[in-house]
């Protein structure tokens, strides 16, 4: 049986790397879980919590003519990817997750229906304090950023609140995961 497709999104600011990494580094070795690298058309920065493979523009488009990305999108004037490997794993019955975007996600829940979309939130005045102190961008860029309107969290997401300590987040995310892949009950 393959194994659950876990599609977390949520603005850019908001933690999600930051909660993936903290669920982790906390899942036993036998979790069953894995956690697909993104392929992105940024150059690569010193991120604690950021877990991706830059290509070049050629370099994408060469993979994706060939079929190579499981999902793919663009955002922010970058070009995103997820592997076909993840396909595999889940093939493997293995849960994936995945750092999607949320301009992508109404394509990706057509190709994926069972997928489980869950969606990181914080108020805007601590995205603009995260966004400021990550540095990729100037303040009247965020600025633009967070002046855009808000945008309707689709129903079916599990929503997770990353406003206080990263625990809080962090534990809720790998309760979630822990279930998707059957090592504990729903609630």
């Amino acid at each position: 049986m393959p194994g659950n497709l876990i599609y977390v999104m949520g603005p850019s600011g908001a933690g999600k790397d930051a909660l993936m990494q903290f669920a982790r580094t906390r899942l036993d070795h036998d979790s069953r879980v894995v956690f697909a690298h993104r392929y992105i058309t940024r150059p690569q920065q010193v991120a604690a919590h950021e877990n991706y493979i830059t290509l070049t523009e050629a370099e994408f488009a060469l993979r994706q003519r060939h079929g190579l990305f499981l999902l793919d999108w663009q955002a922010h004037g970058l070009s995103y990817g997820v592997g076909i490997e993840a396909a595999l794993w889940r093939e493997r019955g293995l849960t994936v997750v995945v750092n999607g975007a949320r301009s992508f996600f109404l394509a990706a829940h057509r190709r994926y229906p069972q997928m489980r979309p869950v969606y990181i939130q914080v108020p805007k005045d601590i995205l603009r304090e995260r966004l400021m102190a990550r540095g990729r961008e100037t303040l009247p860029e965020i600025e633009e950023r967070l002046a855009r309107p808000s945008e309707q969290i689709p129903a079916e997401c599990t929503v997770i609140d990353n406003s206080g300590a990263i625990e809080l987040a962090g534990n809720r995310l790998l309760a979630l995961l822990k279930e998707a892949a059957g090592q504990l009950p729903a609630n």
